[in-house]
């Protein structure tokens, strides 16, 4: 459904806000800490992480990349049509520059963003035009990933 407003000449979609009972967030969270939490902290030896932070100037700057290559392929692209996909992922044993070593074997998110098309959405690069077979080419494309990781980071108070 197309929003009445635009911003930019790109179609907006009207502000929802999403709310869940604190309980039932607490009750997910335990149940994924006393289920795959600690499966993967028993069998893998590790203490993994629980959680990912990321700051808000960081999310809105990918949103906004992903606005504005999407817009640059595509100008007639509506907001309704993109998306991020968040992929569980696990850092090597043997992580690279920038990532920090004690993030070796934990797990991670991979933000990747979506576009649907014909009712589907896809993993899409607004790097390129082709726009999918994201993973296929070893190519650049637009991703996030880094954040800080609880444990080992302690920086960030937990609610939850």
């Amino acid at each position: 459904m197309k929003s009445e407003s635009k911003e930019n000449g790109r179609e907006k979609t009207p502000p929802m806000i999403s709310l869940l009972p604190t309980t039932l967030i607490q009750s997910l969270v335990d149940n994924y800490h006393n289920n795959q939490l600690s499966f993967i902290n028993e069998n893998l030896s590790i203490e993994d992480a629980n959680s990912i932070w990321f700051d808000l100037p960081t999310l809105k700057s990918f949103i906004e990349d992903i606005e504005e290559q999407a817009a640059i392929i595509d100008p007639t692209v509506t907001d309704a049509d993109l998306g991020i996909r968040f992929y569980y992922a696990a850092y090597p044993e043997f992580p690279e520059a920038p990532v920090p070593s004690d993030y070796a074997l934990r797990h991670t998110l991979v933000m990747i963003p979506t576009k649907k098309e014909d009712g589907l959405n896809y993993d899409f690069n607004p790097c390129e035009e082709e726009g999918k077979s994201l993973a296929i080419r070893p190519v650049m494309a637009l991703a996030q990933n880094h954040g800080s990781l609880v444990p080992p980071d302690t920086s960030t108070v937990e609610t939850y």
